[in-house]
Parts: structure tokens; C-alpha cells; sequence
């Protein structure tokens, strides 16, 4: 009995330190690659795993390019694992380049992945150009007729410019400052309608692609319309301002004409004072005069007569005036 139970304590040791051991030491995974053709150690797949390298990230791709005819080296591979790079992406990217006839290096391979582009998506379009589609752009044409212009740009990657080149962005932004200059500068919205390559034309003749990763190979313009009439629409703003800043002198010449009125009004209304008071004294000077002997009584019966007669002769002329209103055909 005793020895049985030795027997199960030595077999279950065994056991746990048989999966230690194939956990640790990926076997099955060396059997893979020897038989695959790849020759690599089994104290380099656990020298991975004490690098905490996952060896299937590295065995997997190695397999891939040895099948496919590439020499690459474990430690480049490795290196680029832990840079933190995609490696499988990088040995696919490496295989379509070949196949493609398009010379691409490891080196040159790994620093794209690592500058954060997909590199195998490079090379297929490098293959296989890409159309990008710009948004409508809005160009005012001299006779102020706005034209909206949607472009398709065809391009290919350029691989040797991937590192630091620009993206998509810019290549729209260059596209639409192209549209709008060429726009900008014809006479008349119908010039650009009767000749849509010239568009295409002044644009590609700019060279838009530098610095950028790709290379454009066509741009087709796809749609014209025309807009607003904003050259219209600003005349008419112009217009209407013209008219409020008229208006508002206007006024201002208004106000000043009713104060100056109210002023002139005011005078008058003083002036009329004046001779009231200057009238009040009339009658003290006479009978001042009369009280020193300087008027006699008959001169001042004689100014009474002339002041009656004058007045009398105010009213015949206003009853004259009068009648000649009333009866015109008199005359």
C-alpha cells in the first residue's frame, strides 16, 4: 500500500513538472518550425520567454517568410516585437512587396509599422493606387457666380516617403486650394463649367504631392454646380448699408432742423417780449410829456386821429384781401 501511494506522490510530480516544462519550453512550437524549415534553438525559444516574448509572435511570421523565400533574422524580429511593433504585418507587408516586384527592406519595413502607418496597407496601394474624394469645395469666380467643384484624386503610395510624409489631409487641402485659385482666377463661372480640366490641369501643375507619402497620379473632376450669386449679394449688402448710413445722416439733419426751429421759435417768442415792454412804456413816455408840457393836448388828439385812421385803413385793406379770395373772377 505504501508503495502505491509513493508511486502516485512520484507520478504526479512528474506530471506537474512535465507542464512546467512544456509550458515553459514551447516544444511543440520548435517541432513546428524545424519541420517548416526554420532553423532556430530550443534555448532561444526560452530565451523569449525569459525576455517575455511571446515565441509564437516571432516562430509564426519567421515560417511565413521562410516559405515565402525572405532571410530573416530571429533578433530583428525579436528587436521589433519589442519596440512594439506589429511583426506579423510587417513580414505580410514584406511578402506583397515581393510578389509585387516593389523593393522594400526589413529595416525600411519596421520603421513605417513603428511611425504608426499600416505598411501592408502601403504596399497595397502602392500596388493598387486609392481614389480620395474630396468634399464640394466653394470657389468664387470674377463675376462674383460662386462654383462648387467635388474632385476624385487618384494615388499611389510612395514607399520611400512614408516616414514623415503627409497624409490624406493634406493632399485634400492642397486639391481644394488648387480649385479655389483656379476658380478664383477665370473671368466667368462658365469658363469653368465649358472647361473642367483646366482644374485638373493647374492643379497637377502645382505638384501637390511633395512631401507627402503618396503620389497622385490623375484628378478627375467629378461634379460642377453652380452656386450663389454672391458677387450680387454683396452689392446688394453694400446697398442696403449705403441706405441705413443715408438714412441716418438724414435724420441727423432732421433733428438739427427741428431744434434750430425750436430755437428760432424761442427768439421770437423773446423778441415779442421785448416789444410788449417796449409798447408798456409807450403810455408812462406820454404822460410823462404831457406832465412836463413837452406834448400838447391837441398833439396828442391829433395822434389819436392818425393811429384811428390808420387802423381804419388796416381793415378796409384786410375786407379788400378778403373779397378778392372769395371772388377771384372780380379781377
Amino acid at each position: 500500500m505504501t508503495s502505491l501511494v509513493s508511486i502516485i506522490i512520484i507520478a504526479v510530480v512528474v506530471i506537474f513538472f512535465l507542464t512546467i516544462f512544456f509550458s515553459f519550453v514551447p516544444v511543440g512550437l520548435w517541432i513546428t518550425a524545424y519541420f517548416s524549415g526554420v532553423r532556430i534553438g530550443i534555448f532561444t525559444l526560452v530565451g523569449m520567454r525569459l525576455r517575455r516574448v511571446i515565441p509564437s509572435r516571432i516562430v509564426n511570421p519567421m515560417i511565413k517568410a521562410t516559405k515565402a523565400g525572405l532571410d530573416l533574422g530571429v533578433d530583428k524580429l525579436e528587436a521589433h516585437y519589442l519596440a512594439g511593433g506589429d511583426v506579423d504585418s510587417v513580414v505580410d507587408a514584406l511578402i506583397a512587396a515581393q510578389r509585387a516586384n516593389i523593393p522594400l527592406e526589413f529595416e525600411r519595413a519596421a520603421a513605417i509599422d513603428l511611425a504608426g502607418r499600416n505598411v501592408l496597407e502601403a504596399v497595397q496601394v502602392s500596388v493598387n493606387p486609392k481614389v480620395i474624394e474630396t468634399p464640394k469645395v466653394s470657389a468664387v469666380a470674377k463675376n462674383g457666380i460662386e462654383v462648387m467643384v467635388k474632385a476624385r484624386v487618384t494615388v499611389r503610395a510612395n514607399i520611400e516617403r512614408l516616414v514623415g510624409g503627409a497624409g490624406e489631409e493634406t493632399i485634400i487641402a492642397r486639391v481644394g486650394e488648387g480649385i479655389v485659385t483656379t476658380v478664383g482666377s477665370a473671368t466667368t463661372h462658365k469658363e469653368v463649367l465649358e472647361n473642367p480640366d483646366k482644374i485638373s490641369m493647374t492643379v497637377l501643375e502645382k505638384g501637390l504631392d511633395a512631401g507627402t507619402a503618396f503620389e497622385i497620379l490623375s484628378i478627375d473632376i467629378a461634379d460642377v454646380d453652380v452656386g450663389r450669386n454672391i458677387g450680387a449679394k454683396l452689392q446688394t449688402d453694400q446697398a442696403e448699408a449705403d441706405k441705413r448710413i443715408a438714412q441716418a445722416k438724414a435724420e441727423e439733419r432732421r433733428a438739427m432742423a427741428v431744434a434750430r426751429e425750436q430755437e428760432m421759435k424761442a427768439e421770437v417768442q423773446a423778441m415779442r417780449a421785448k416789444v410788449v415792454e417796449a409798447e408798456a412804456e409807450v403810455p408812462l413816455a406820454l404822460a410823462k410829456a404831457l406832465r412836463e408840457g413837452k406834448l400838447g393836448v391837441m398833439d396828442y388828439y391829433n395822434m389819436k386821429n392818425i393811429l384811428a385812421d390808420t387802423s381804419m385803413r388796416d381793415a378796409i385793406a384786410k375786407m379788400s384781401k378778403t373779397d378778392e379770395k372769395d371772388n377771384p373772377t372780380n379781377k
